[in-house]
Order: structure tokens, then C-alpha cells, then sequence
């Protein structure tokens, strides 16, 4: 096993020398390739050479069957008495001679010479070797013809095959071969170029038989063929072998060299990981293009995502906040283009798990060796325990703050309460009285007897409100009781008439509506606060508009938005405009929408701030459903008929309402 573990490494060590190896794989194929070639080379020619041979022999022989005809037909034609004259005369013997023939001899049935021609010592006897009329001398460099004459005697035609070879050898075969005329010894008889057989050559032999007995026709190659490996390719491919070598020599000191440097690299590598994975900061790399190049375990920790699943990223990143996004890009283009704040800023971000998480981020440009920026290497720290610190500083701050001036405006509201009962009740008692008298004196007006009746209840009414915020400032319990929310809209608008005098009001109530577990007064107050906040607006402006609106959410609460068309809330959050003495107003003491707050929150609800539909402020609070749904007891039948209703009222120039209703 460990040998199998170690052989990836011995040839990854090793793999300077595949290059040589290749380049001697290479060479060893090129060499069996020209090898190949070269038998083929002399295969092809030795074919060449055989054809060639038996070529030249058919012609030979060709030939010396015609001059043997020639010879057999002279002898049958000579006269029985012949002489030199004779024979001379004979026109075959002149041709002859001009051919191919060497002399021309008559024998008598003795082997006696009757004529010869041309004139020179004859033989006196036939050569010993004499074979069916074809002979050689002893010296090998004549040969003859025998043919007998009808008289008696023969008739002996010498010739030279030099002269032979002359005659028959074609000039393009006298440029590629040797040619030789040998006998059975191996004695040349007639040659035509180097008389030896030159190395590197090949040779072929063919028997003339039976043209010329005991004779050979002999051809060998001029050109003399050169084995591949003494040729220029073979020193083409040394010169390969060697400089893949040089190179493979070269290429194994690189390896160490680089090997080397790889060993220093992952060892600072290591060292600077581990130096990362020791910090509590998060690093972060990123390229031009915003992509993820590096994080540390810090990093990881914080965002709860692993490294393989961060890196390559590009934005939006994960752990960016939904609600958040838009702000969250342009941040990231802001960076890009090398505009972060040098002391960093903050962020929120999202943990894997869903919990939000407040970060400070500093930003730096992160260079190559050459100089150029190549991304950003960001420090982030996490700060949402220092934040929730001061968040919690803040608010206790804010609480005290809040609580020394709600004791204050309890003692006053107190002693308000206190002074204004009285008159509340003399005003009560007057009315009463008067109503009474004009009843006893018999004064039925109904218009007056209407207000009247309408100037005591709207005393009782005072009266209550004074109790109930007295008591809410002095920390007693809100005293819920089953409500809808229509009637108590109705009650508000019926209440606020005078005050929403050409203001268009839309009503949006859906029938099945559920009940509400509510303090009716303390609710309504809260509602008059809003509208009233909404009217301030919208004073002045010829298209004013304002919607109320209730809708069931989810399966515990009543949803209720007042909307307004006008200028908004500029950036504004809920947190900013419900802060104790915090108004928008020269003349206003920045209590309305913190007592309404508080009043919600008591009721286990919530208020929130945003854009309406109607293109301004939308201020929303929830209040809880009743355990049971069963109507109201004071509900009237109509109170939830209405799905959409409009109320446009007018009568008088509505008055000023109260101040302390901020925004």
C-alpha cells in the first residue's frame, strides 16, 4: 500500500524525463519508419533489377537465335567447292561480319579449312567445349557457331560478345547497371562498366541457356544504396535526441527550482492561513469584477457559509439582506470604483440561519507584484454586540427620558383631570338644567333640544377621555373589551366632522371583518391623533385625500392604515417619529404618536411607517383578535355592511385640532 501511495509521487518527481522519452519514442519511430522505407527501397529495386535482367536476356537471346538461324541457313546455301573469294562474296557473311561476327569458317568433313574469312591463323581443331554448335574459346572473349553443310563438313561463325553486348545493351540500362557476360567460372566474357561489384550494390544473375550454353548474364547497380542511419536524418535525429536531452536537463533543474519555490509557498501559505484562521477578523478578497478570491475561517463564521460555497461568487452575495438588496449593490459599486470611506462603514448582513448581524467593513486595494490593482482585500468586523450595547444604552437612556417625562405629564394630566372635572360637570349639570327647563316650559325645538342633548354627551365623552388618560399615564391597564373596528371609524369621522370638512375620506372595510380585543376610547384617541396628523398635511392643498383601511393578518391580528396624499414621511421611520418630545412642528410637543405607540404596544400590537398607496405617509398599527368571534353586543347591524364607503362632508371651516397630534 505504501508503495502504490508513493509511485504518483516518484512519477510526478520524474516527470522531467517524459520529454526525452517522447523525443526517444519519437526518434525509435522514425527510425523503424526510414528502416521500412529502406527495405522497401531495395526490394523495389531488386525487382527493378530482375525485370530488367530477364529483359536483357530475352533480347540476347533474341538475338543469337537470329545470328544461329543465320548461320544455319548460310551453311545449307554454300556451294559445295568454296573459297575465301567464295565465301567472301556470300552477302549474309558481309552482313554478318558487319554485325556481330568475328570470322567465318568453312571446315571439310576432315575438320580441314576449305575457306576462311576474314584471313588470319584459324584454329586447326574445334574447341574441346564444344556444346550443340555453341562453344568457348579457352581465352573466354570469342564464341562461335556450328553448323554442318549437306556436302559434309561444317560450317563455324566466331563472334565476340563485347560486340554482343554492344549491340543488344539498351543505352538507359547501360546508364543504371553493370553488365556482365560471365561463364559458369565466373570468367568474364563481356562486361559493360566497372568490371567488380561495387558495395552497397545488388547483382543478379540469369542464365542465357540455351542461346549460349554455360553463360550468364550478370547485372549489377550503379547507384549505391545508403542505409538509413548514414544518412542526413539519422544526424537530423542525434541532434534531436541530444538537444531533447539539453532540454530535459534544463527542464529537471526548472522542476527543482520550481518545486522548491512551491515548498516556500505553501509553507508561507500555511503560515499566513494559519495566521488568518487565528484572527477574529473576517478577510475577504475580492477581483475588479466583485468575485469572491479569498475568505478566511473568521469570514466563514460570520456569514455561516463555507469557503467552497462563497468562492467565485459574484454579487448579490448571499448574506445580503432581502429587504435591503438595492442599497446593498450600490454600496458594492460605490467600492468598486474605489469610493469606500478609508475609515470603513457599516453594514447588515444576514447569517446563514436568518438573524441579521451588524458589520464594520474597511476596504483596501489589493496589487499584484507588477504594481497593478488586481481587487480589494476587505477587513470586516463584527459589531453587532457593540451595537446592541449601545442600541441597549440608548433605549435605557430614552426609558428614563420617557419615564421622568411621562411622571411629569402624569402629575399633569392629574391635576388637569382634577381641574377639569369640575367644570366638565357644571357644564353637564347647566346642560341638564337647561333642557329640564325648556322641557317644563314646553320650548320643543328640535334643533336646539339636538344640541343640547349633543353638548351633554360630548361632555360625558370628555369627561371619560380625561379618566382613561389619566389612567394610562398613571401605568394602569388598558380595559379591553370586544370592538369593531368599523363602528369605532364611524365613531371617529362622526367626531372629526368639522375638522375633515372637504376632504374626501375612503373607507375600505372588508364584510367579514373580525372584532378586535380593544380599549375603545384609548384606540379612537389613537385613531383622532392619526387623522388629525394626516389633516396638518394635507392643510392647504386643493386635492387632498385620505383613506382608511382595515384587513385581517395573518391568524391574530386586525391591520389598520391610514393613508394621505401628501408630501410623506421623507425618509422618516416609525423609531424617529414616535420618540418622546420629537415633532416636525414649530409649535408642537412631540407627544402624540409616542402616547399612540404606547397606547398600541399595551394592546400587544404594533405600529409601523412607510409610502401609502395613495403616494404619502401610510401610518399602520395591529391590534389582537377576540378569543371568540361572537357579534358585538353594542355592534350595530350595519356596523360591517360596508365594504368601500366615501364620506365627503361640507359644513363649516373645520378648527384647529389638537397640537399635540405629531407627526
Amino acid at each position: 500500500m505504501a508503495a502504490a501511495r508513493r509511485l504518483p509521487h516518484l512519477l510526478k518527481r520524474a516527470s522531467w524525463a517524459l520529454p526525452l522519452l517522447l523525443a526517444l519514442a519519437f526518434a525509435a519511430s522514425v527510425g523503424v519508419w526510414l528502416r521500412l522505407t529502406d527495405q522497401a527501397d531495395l526490394e523495389e529495386e531488386r525487382l527493378t533489377l530482375i525485370a530488367d535482367s530477364l529483359s536483357l536476356e530475352a533480347r540476347i537471346s533474341d538475338w543469337l537465335n537470329a545470328e544461329h538461324a543465320a548461320v544455319d541457313r548460310l551453311a545449307q546455301q554454300l556451294p559445295a567447292k568454296v573459297d575465301d573469294s567464295t565465301l567472301l562474296r556470300q552477302q549474309a557473311v558481309t552482313e554478318g561480319l558487319r554485325r556481330l561476327w568475328v570470322s567465318v569458317t568453312v571446315l571439310d568433313a576432315n575438320n580441314r579449312v576449305l575457306a576462311h574469312v576474314p584471313q588470319q591463323t584459324p584454329h586447326t581443331l574445334a574447341p574441346v567445349r564444344e556444346r550443340s554448335g555453341v562453344s568457348l574459346d579457352e581465352g573466354g572473349v570469342t564464341a562461335h557457331w556450328s553448323a554442318p553443310r549437306p556436302q559434309g563438313g561444317r560450317l563455324v561463325v566466331r563472334f565476340a560478345p563485347s560486340a554482343l553486348l554492344r549491340q543488344t545493351l539498351p543505352w538507359w540500362l547501360a546508364q543504371k547497371y553493370d553488365v556482365r557476360l560471365v561463364d559458369a567460372l565466373g570468367q568474364r566474357l563481356a562486361q559493360n562498366g566497372e568490371p567488380l561489384q561495387q558495395p552497397g550494390t545488388q547483382s543478379y544473375r540469369v542464365s542465357v541457356d540455351p542461346a549460349m550454353r554455360e553463360t550468364w548474364l550478370e547485372l549489377n547497380t550503379r547507384n549505391r544504396h545508403t542505409p538509413w542511419w548514414h544518412t542526413l536524418a539519422a544526424a537530423l535525429m542525434g541532434v534531436f535526441i541530444l538537444l531533447s536531452a539539453l532540454a530535459s536537463g534544463m527542464l529537471r533543474r526548472q522542476m527543482r527550482e520550481v518545486r522548491r519555490a512551491e515548498n516556500e509557498a505553501r509553507t508561507e501559505a500555511a503560515w499566513r492561513r494559519a495566521v488568518e484562521d487565528s484572527l477574529t477578523v473576517g478577510l475577504r478578497g475580492r477581483d475588479l469584477d466583485g468575485r469572491l478570491t479569498h475568505v478566511n475561517r473568521a469570514f466563514c463564521d460570520l456569514v455561516g457559509y463555507s469557503a467552497e460555497e462563497l468562492l467565485g461568487r459574484l454579487p448579490p452575495m448571499p448574506y445580503w439582506l432581502p429587504d435591503e438588496m438595492e442599497d446593498s449593490l450600490r454600496r458594492h459599486r460605490r467600492n468598486m470604483a474605489g469610493g469606500a470611506p478609508r475609515d470603513g462603514y457599516e453594514a447588515r448582513w444576514m447569517h446563514r440561519d436568518g438573524h441579521a448581524i451588524d458589520v464594520m467593513i474597511l476596504e483596501a486595494p489589493l496589487v499584484d507584484a507588477s504594481g497593478h490593482q488586481i481587487g480589494w482585500m476587505g477587513s470586516i468586523v463584527d459589531i453587532s454586540a457593540r451595537k446592541q450595547a449601545e442600541e441597549r444604552e440608548r433605549r435605557r437612556t430614552e426609558a428614563l427620558a420617557h419615564q421622568a417625562r411621562l411622571s411629569t405629564l402624569g402629575e399633569v394630566a392629574s391635576a388637569l383631570a382634577h381641574q377639569l372635572n369640575q367644570p366638565l360637570a357644571a357644564i353637564a349639570g347647566y346642560n341638564a338644567g337647561a333642557i329640564r327647563s325648556l322641557e317644563r316650559s314646553g320650548q320643543t325645538d328640535e334643533i336646539v333640544m339636538g344640541a343640547l342633548k349633543r353638548l351633554g354627551e360630548q361632555a360625558m365623552e370628555a369627561g371619560r377621555i380625561v379618566q382613561r388618560i389619566r389612567a394610562f399615564l398613571t401605568r394602569r391597564a388598558p380595559q379591553p373589551e370586544r370592538c369593531a373596528v368599523p363602528e369605532l371609524v364611524s365613531r371617529v369621522l362622526a367626531l372629526l366632522k368639522r375638522d375633515l370638512s372637504g376632504v374626501p375620506v375612503e373607507v375600505l372595510m372588508p364584510p367579514d371583518l373580525p372584532a378586535v380585543q380593544a380599549d375603545a376610547v384609548l384606540i379612537e384617541q389613537v385613531l383622532i391623533n392619526l387623522i388629525r396628523n394626516a389633516l396638518d398635511e394635507l392643510h392647504g392643498r386643493s386635492d387632498a385625500r385620505l383613506r382608511i383601511a382595515a384587513l385581517r393578518v395573518g391568524e391574530r391580528f386586525v391591520r389598520v392604515d391610514v393613508d394621505d396624499n401628501g408630501p410623506g414621511l421623507q425618509g422618516r421611520g416609525i423609531d424617529q417619529l414616535t420618540t418622546a418630545f420629537y415633532s416636525t412642528k414649530a409649535e408642537g410637543m412631540g407627544m402624540g404618536l409616542a402616547i399612540c405607540r404606547s397606547v398600541v404596544e399595551a394592546h400587544h400590537g404594533g405600529m409601523e411607517a412607510g409610502v401609502g398607496a395613495l403616494g404619502g405617509a401610510r401610518v399602520s398599527f395591529t391590534l389582537p383578535l377576540c378569543a371568540t368571534q361572537a357579534p358585538c353586543p353594542d355592534e350595530p347591524a350595519t356596523s360591517m355592511a360596508p365594504m368601500v364607503s366615501t364620506m365627503s362632508t361640507t359644513s363649516a371651516p373645520r378648527m384647529t385640532g389638537n397640537k399635540e397630534s405629531e407627526r
